[in-house]
């Protein structure tokens, strides 16, 4: 008897060693990458979003130092801390980035409209990614929970 059985059980053990091999590849080939661009784009996203309420917040400080509307002196940052002086004769219209590299030149209050509204679509995109990644999570939970399983190792029931 004692021969037969570990003829019995030899091809189980080749058939959990399969599926843990499959479920590791699975959790870091596929899993795991698909967290990290998630969190990768939430990431850009919510950068995206820090460079509008930036730009909201210099539109506020031109406005107010505007009252007059002289002509406004400034620095451009010309690249790699490059710095030359620059003199805007009509600071009261901007030119904003709305995508695909076209620019369009806004009043201040139509600019600050334009954020608020860009602003909260970048947050509700950076939610849908949020919550993408907690049910990526889930499953990368669930699959380490069936490779414990299968190495036979236990887990406590609640957390």
């Amino acid at each position: 008897m004692s021969g037969s059985n570990p003829a019995v059980q030899q091809p189980f053990c080749t058939m959990d060693r399969d599926k843990i091999t499959k479920y590791e590849e699975f959790l870091n080939e596929t899993l795991k990458v698909d967290l990290k661009k998630l969190l990768d784009r939430r990431d850009g996203v919510y950068e995206n979003i820090a460079h509008h309420l930036e730009l909201r917040n210099t539109i506020n400080t031109l406005q107010k130092a505007q009252v007059d509307k002289k002509p406004l002196k400034t620095k451009v940052d010309l690249g790699c801390n490059f710095y030359c002086s620059a003199k805007i004769d009509d600071p009261s219209r901007i030119f904003v980035r709305i995508g695909f590299g076209f620019y369009l030149e806004m009043t201040h209050t139509e600019a600050l409209k334009f954020i608020a509204q860009r602003v909260e679509a970048l947050e509700r995109q950076a939610q849908l990614l949020g919550q993408n990644a907690v049910a990526v999570r889930a499953k990368i939970d669930m699959v380490l929970h069936a490779l414990r399983e299968l190495h036979g190792v236990s887990t406590p029931v609640d957390r």
